[in-house]
C-alpha cells in the first residue's frame, strides 16, 4: 500500500511513520509541516511503530535500509530535511535508498541533509530549490545524480561523494558557492550552464574523474568562471588549462565513440592524427598558455643538442682563420647564438654537409619558441 498525497498538508511524522512501514511514497504539490529527521525513528520517546523498520547495526553506525520508493513533486519542506545522523555525530547514521528517490521540483526552506546516504537508485533533484545549508558528503550515488536547474541558496556540500552514473548538474546555480573536494565522478558529468552568482570559489583539491573522456571540461569551465569573477586568475588560468586539456580529449573521441563499431574506431583514431599539432605545441609544449617554463626547458634542450652537433670537428669555421678546434664549450657558444639569432660573425656553419640546414632550423626554431614565451608570460600576467 502507497502512501499518496496531493495538494494536501503531510506532517512530517505522518510521512515518518509510513518510511517504518516500509509503503512507497507518492506526494505532488504537498507541504510537509514539522522536522522530517530520520533520526526520530530511533528515538523511543517520539513512539513510532518500528517493528518493520529494516536496521543494520554496525560497530558505531546504523544504517537505514529505506527499500520502498520515494517521490516528491513538487513538494515544500517548511522544516529541516535529514537523512543522515546529527551534526554532533556524523558517522552515527546511514540511509540506504534501495529504489529511486525522487525531488523533482521541490523546496527545501530548512537545511537539507543526505550525508553518508547511498542512493541505488536514481537520484533525482531536478528544479528543486534548497533555502539553507545542503550536505551530500561521503554519499554514493550508484546510479544516476540529477541535480539539473537546481538553486542551492545556501552552501552545498558534496565532499568526498561518489558519484558511480552519470552526474548531471545543467543549469544549475550555486548562490554561496559548494564543495567538491575529493568528490569522485566515474561516469558521464555535465556541468554546462552551471554558474555562482558569489564569490566564494567551489572547493575541488582531491577531485578525481575517473573516465577521462574529456567530459570534466564543463566542470572546469564553471570553475574557471567562479575563480575569474573572484579575481583568483591564477587559479582560473589553471582551470583554463584543464579545460582545453579535456576539449583536447574529447576532439580525439568524438561524439558517440563507445557507440562505434572497431572498424569505424580505428578509421577514427587514424583520422585523429589532425590534432596531433595542438597535442605536440599548444599542450606539450606551450600549455595552452599557462606552462611557460616548458618553453624555456624546450629551447634548452634545443640548444645543448644542437651544442653536440656542432662540437664535432669540420661543423664550424672561423672569421678569417678557417677551421677552428672543436670543443663543446665552441659548439654551445654558436649554438646560443644560432638560437637567439643574434649572431656576432665570428663564427659561421660550414658550407659542408647538414651544418648550415642545422644552423637555419635552429635559428627559425629558436625565434619561434622566444616568441611563444613572450605570448606565454603576456598571458599569465596581463589577466584581469
Amino acid at each position: 500500500m502507497a502512501f499518496q498525497k496531493d495538494k494536501q498538508n503531510v506532517t512530517a511524522s505522518e510521512l515518518l511513520q509510513a518510511l517504518a512501514d516500509g509503503q512507497d511514497i507518492h506526494l505532488s504539490r504537498c507541504t510537509i509541516t514539522g522536522l522530517l529527521d530520520v533520526n526520530r525513528l530511533f528515538d523511543h520517546n517520539e513512539k513510532f511503530q518500528t517493528d518493520k523498520l529494516h536496521v543494520q547495526v554496525s560497530e558505531n553506525c546504523k544504517t537505514l535500509m529505506l527499500s520502498q520508493s520515494l517521490t516528491f513533486d513538487k513538494c515544500v519542506f517548511e522544516e529541516n530535511a535529514v537523512f543522515a545522523s546529527p551534526w554532533s555525530q556524523p558517522e552515527s547514521v546511514a540511509v540506504n535508498f534501495k529504489a529511486d528517490v525522487i525531488f523533482n521540483n521541490s523546496t527545501f526552506r530548512g537545511q537539507t541533509r543526505f550525508r553518508n546516504a547511498h542512493f541505488c537508485g536514481t537520484a533525482g533533484f531536478d528544479g528543486c530549490t534548497f533555502a539553507g545549508v545542503v550536505t551530500f558528503k561521503n554519499a554514493i550515488f550508484k546510479k544516476d545524480a540529477k541535480l539539473r536547474t537546481a538553486t542551492f541558496n545556501g552552501y552545498c556540500l558534496l565532499g568526498n561523494a561518489s558519484f558511480n552514473g552519470d552526474a548531471r548538474f545543467t543549469n544549475t546555480h550555486f548562490a554561496k558557492g559548494a564543495n567538491f573536494s575529493g568528490v569522485n565522478f566515474g561516469g558521464y558529468t555535465d556541468f554546462d550552464g552551471v554558474y555562482s552568482s558569489s564569490r566564494a570559489v567551489p572547493a575541488t583539491e582531491a577531485i578525481t574523474f575517473s573516465r577521462r573522456y574529456g567530459e570534466d571540461e564543463s566542470f572546469w569551465r564553471f570553475v574557471k568562471q567562479s575563480a575569474h569573477q573572484a579575481g583568483y586568475y591564477q587559479l582560473a588560468g589553471e582551470c583554463f588549462y584543464k579545460e582545453r586539456c579535456a576539449r583536447l580529449w574529447r576532439k580525439f573521441r568524438g561524439p558517440n565513440y563507445r557507440s562505434l563499431a572497431r572498424s569505424k574506431k580505428t578509421v577514427h583514431w587514424l583520422l585523429a592524427v589532425r590534432l596531433l599539432p595542438e597535442l605536440i605545441f599548444g599542450r606539450l609544449l606551450f600549455g595552452y598558455g599557462e606552462r611557460p617554463v616548458r618553453v624555456l626547458l624546450a629551447g634548452a634542450v634545443i640548444i645543448v643538442l644542437c651544442a653536440f652537433f656542432y662540437s664535432h670537428p669540420g661543423t664550424l669555421t672561423a672569421y678569417r682563420q678557417g677551421t677552428i678546434q672543436p670543443s663543446f664549450l665552441q659548439g654551445l657558444y654558436f649554438s646560443t647564438i644560432t638560437f637567439t639569432t643574434l649572431g656576432y660573425g665570428d663564427l659561421y656553419p660550414s658550407p659542408n654537409g647538414l651544418c648550415r640546414i642545422m644552423a637555419m632550423a635552429e635559428a627559425v626554431t629558436g625565434g619561434c619558441l622566444m616568441a611563444l614565451f613572450v605570448v606565454c608570460l603576456a598571458k599569465r600576467f596581463s589577466r584581469g
